[in-house]
Formats: structure tokens, sequence, C-alpha cells
């Protein structure tokens, strides 16, 4: 059961929580983002919110699914993290037009966030690997 809570917060995370935070004008709405961004943008937030679909119903419904949808919440959030990370390659930044960053005793809180998603997602793959060694051998 710990499993299926830690994959319900991670999946709300990045399939819920993130598309909340994105719709406006900082995001898709904001005048100074070019059209091919914007597109970029949405996509990326219907990508992911329909994998915390599939996520979910792997994790709730499907009798071996939290390991897969551990790995779907290890993609989405490891691609943020490798994104944060490589940002300096590309030009990205964290920072919001305005110049403001949100984090928490200065760290990125995308970074927070997501690094826990990541963290408590290898955990339960780990452990749903373990439980199928178990069901193996019975």
């Amino acid at each position: 059961m710990l499993d299926k809570i830690l994959l319900t917060i991670s999946i709300v995370l990045y399939a819920i929580a993130v598309p909340y935070l994105e719709i406006n004008d900082t995001h898709v709405f904001n005048p100074d983002w070019v059209a091919h961004a914007k597109l970029h943008e949405v996509w990326q937030l219907i990508t992911n919110s329909s994998l915390g679909a599939v996520a979910l119903w792997l994790t709730w419904v499907s009798a071996d699914g939290r390991g897969k949808a551990s790995v779907i919440a290890l993609l989405i959030t490891g691609g943020f993290l490798a994104a944060y990370a490589m940002q300096g390659l590309y030009g990205g930044s964290m920072v919001h037009p305005d110049g403001t960053e949100k984090t928490a005793f200065g760290i990125n809180v995308g970074v927070i966030g997501f690094g826990w998603v990541f963290v408590s997602s290898v955990f339960t793959l780990v452990r749903a690997g373990r439980q199928d060694v178990v069901r193996k051998a019975i």
C-alpha cells in the first residue's frame, strides 16, 4: 500500500500540479514566448498528464503495474532533472520573466519536488522488482 500512495503522490505532482502551475502567463500564455515554444510546452503538459493517467491505472488496477508506473515517473522527472542540469548548454533557466525563481532553502522547488519523485520512484521500482521475485519463487 505504501508504494501505491507514493506513486499516487508522484503522479499528482507531475500530471496535475505542474500543469496547474504552468497554464498561466509565465508559461503557456506568456506573451514573450514564441508560438513554437508554447506548442512544445502544451505538448509536454498533455503528454505528461496522459502518462500520469496511465501510471495511475497501472498503480491501482494492474496487478503488476507498480514497476511500470515507477518507470514512467522516472522518465518524466528524470527528463526534467537532466534538462535542469544541462540548462547552461542550451540557454535554459528556471527564472521567470519577472526575475523570480521559486526556491526553498535556496534550491529550486522543481528540483526538490521532482528529486523526491525520482528517489521515491526508484524505491517503488526496487520494491516492485523484489515482489516479482518473491511471486515467481512461490
